[in-house]
């Protein structure tokens, strides 16, 4: 065989192939993981969405939201992180007069 027919014959292959290579990129492969990627984004936004709304519902029954804000984040932290922060913030207010 010669050098184009088996280069004709490598692109017949590829083109029969179920994962089209383009580039030498797989393209379902690749539109696999964009889609799953777009997907997800879409879940965060309704989940953002939601989020918001409980939000909301704690600003109306009189909750402060920065203080929500700020014990959500302390709950992800560990017990020995969150301790060693408070040691901090208040060695800062006494070296400041508060």
């Amino acid at each position: 065989m010669t050098e184009r027919t088996e280069a004709a014959a490598s692109r017949a292959r590829q083109a029969d192939d179920p994962e089209t290579r383009a580039g030498g990129v797989a393209a379902d492969r690749l539109r696999s993981i964009v889609e799953r990627i777009e997907r997800l984004e879409e879940e965060k936004k309704a989940l953002a969405g939601d989020i918001k709304d409980i939000f909301a519902e704690a600003k109306s029954a009189g909750f402060d939201i920065k203080a929500l804000r700020t014990l959500i984040s302390l709950r992800r932290k560990e017990p020995a992180e969150v301790e060693e922060q408070d040691a901090l913030v208040t060695l800062y207010r006494q070296a400041l007069g508060m």
